[in-house]
């Protein structure tokens, strides 16, 4: 009988434990006629990539399914990055860590959607989910999700924040297979 007890506890170890993991909701916002989520965002004081990691399953890609009375979650308990900035043009990665006054890593661990080359970031598309950013002194958003952060293709009708952000130069591969242009590489 005690043996039994024992096993039965064992097996319900996980569900317990899952169920303490689970985030606790810390902030709501019920969706009004005409809301996007570039508007809740912005409003609220919350970016738009803790809204969608958030609401993962709830808001779609393109945050075309928001009904009026739906019930969002803003922010978890521990996990609320209210300092925001809203994208405007002429905008790049470094024009929004001076003006945060953050570093690179604090911009990226916070918003973990823009690409290396910071050319993903977009005004004009209500819709687009790059459009408000966390610009928080520590890192105050949701880990990312597995599989990666919520992945949005742009719109044909976004605008680049910066339209001359290109891609980053990748050099081409080289066939001969050397290693003869590289510093120190016999000392390695």
């Amino acid at each position: 009988m005690f043996a039994k007890a024992i096993i039965s506890a064992f097996l319900a170890l996980p569900l317990v434990a899952q169920t303490g993991l689970a985030a606790q909701c810390s902030r709501g916002y019920t969706v009004k006629e005409g809301d996007i989520c570039d508007s809740i965002s912005a409003a609220n004081q919350v970016s738009t990539y803790q809204l969608a990691v958030i609401n993962k399953g709830v808001i779609d890609a393109g945050c075309t399914n928001l009904v009026p009375g739906q019930t969002l979650c803003l922010a978890n308990v521990g996990e609320d990055c209210n300092n925001i900035h809203v994208v405007a043009l002429g905008d790049d990665c470094e024009s929004v860590q001076n003006q945060a006054g953050i570093n690179s890593t604090l911009l990226y661990h916070n918003n973990p959607q823009i690409n290396e080359n910071c050319s993903n970031i977009y005004v004009g598309e209500a819709r687009f989910l790059h459009f408000v950013l966390c610009v928080a002194g520590g890192v105050q958003v949701p880990p990312t999700p597995s599989g990666g952060p919520p992945k949005v293709i742009p719109p044909a009708t976004a605008i680049p924040a910066n339209p001359s952000a290109t891609a980053v130069h990748q050099p081409a591969p080289s066939s001969d297979g050397g290693d003869d242009n590289l510093p120190y590489c016999d000392e390695l």
